[in-house]
């Protein structure tokens, strides 16, 4: 699986490295590190809603707030 967020100058100060870092701090308690790849990504063209993300090409925009539901119903099912 990849995920890739946004760090556009948008993204980031909508917390893009916050969400980073919570994904990746999932990831790792979860174990997963060899099921999932990260990285990141320039301006993704759908920051009103929040920072963009893609995994497997399926776009989201995400809260910082939201990262944990969003691991647990995005991440964890289809690892």
């Amino acid at each position: 699986m990849k995920i890739t967020i946004c760090i556009g100058s948008s993204c980031h100060l909508k917390g893009s490295r916050q969400i980073v870092e919570g994904l990746q701090a999932l990831v790792k308690e979860h174990g997963l590190e060899d099921k999932v790849e990260m990285g990141g990504r320039f301006c993704m063209g759908d920051c009103q809603n929040g920072v963009c993300l893609t995994v497997d090409d399926q776009k989201f925009s995400l809260k910082p707030e939201d990262v944990q539901a969003f691991f647990e119903k995005e991440i964890l099912p289809k690892v």
